[in-house]
């Protein structure tokens, strides 16, 4: 066997250090990048208005069948406003894919060409979970909204201002999905060095907490069910998140022993 069959293949080196003002004008090349496609975005989201209005006035339609319930717009510019602001919220969802990749791409050059693999598939798993995240919260704010409307005696009227009830369902949907990611942002520190294996296996009795509270607040039902929805997938994505990232800290633990016993012969 020669020398170059037995020798590992080396790992590129990471990229030179760069200066400060390279770091700024790589953020700012990205996030106009990245504000590009959420303007490119929030058109097509302005189109979808009327769609989003019909799904999220399906509770409403159900709390009318019981008693008065309504949308009510405050004020002239109130109905633009809305559109403007469902535009907008509609073009960070679906550019997701685009500001993901540019976020996650910003500390590619601090990675090594595994790492730099690693990152990419970790944006190609950010974009769909995102999306399935702001998918589940869309199906769990009608039931939400049922349920806390239903605190209300069947004697009183129900008038929502539509503002204030698109904002909570915007951020229940928003929320819903920036959950979902947090597994893959948990990998990405991990293969920056951030955050080990370890660290995330000692503090699992923590996050399952969490995200057992963040499932019952997005989810406030009389019912478990709900709720289970959402902690369910958590937990599974946090133990995939786990057990990719000790996945990695092993192979630079075994890396890292090749190299001692490389110097030591």
């Amino acid at each position: 066997m020669t020398a170059a069959a037995a020798s590992p293949r080396i790992e590129a080196p990471r990229s030179a250090p760069m200066p400060v003002s390279a770091h700024l004008d790589e953020a700012t090349r990205r996030a106009v990048r990245a504000a590009v496609a959420l303007a490119i975005c929030a058109v097509a989201g302005w189109f979808l208005y009327e769609p989003v209005m019909d799904l999220v006035r399906t509770p409403i339609a159900h709390i009318a069948a019981e008693r008065s319930a309504s949308l009510n717009f405050d004020s002239v510019t109130g109905a633009f406003d809305l559109r403007l602001r469902v535009a907008l919220v509609a073009g960070f969802v679906l550019s997701s894919p685009v500001w993901l990749y540019h976020l996650f791409a910003f500390v590619l050059p601090g990675l090594t060409r595994r790492e730099r693999r690693y990152v990419l598939g970790s944006v190609g798993a950010a974009a769909p979970l995102f999306a399935a995240g702001c998918a589940t919260g869309l199906l769990l704010f009608p039931h939400m909204v049922s349920v806390l409307a239903g605190f209300a005696s069947s004697e009183d009227s129900t008038i929502l201002d539509a503002g204030a009830y698109i904002d909570f369902a915007l951020q229940v949907v928003v929320a819903t999905g920036i959950a979902f990611v947090l597994p893959v942002v948990l990998v990405v520190l991990n293969l920056a060095g951030i955050v080990s294996a370890r660290s995330l296996a000692h503090s699992w009795r923590y996050a399952v907490v969490t995200i057992v509270l963040f499932s019952a607040l997005a989810t406030p039902s009389a019912d478990v069910m709900s709720m289970f929805v959402v902690a369910v997938p958590m937990t599974a994505l946090y133990a995939a998140a786990l057990l990719i990232a000790a996945l990695h800290d092993r192979a630079l633990a075994r890396a890292s022993a090749f190299e001692e016993t490389s110097c030591s012969a």
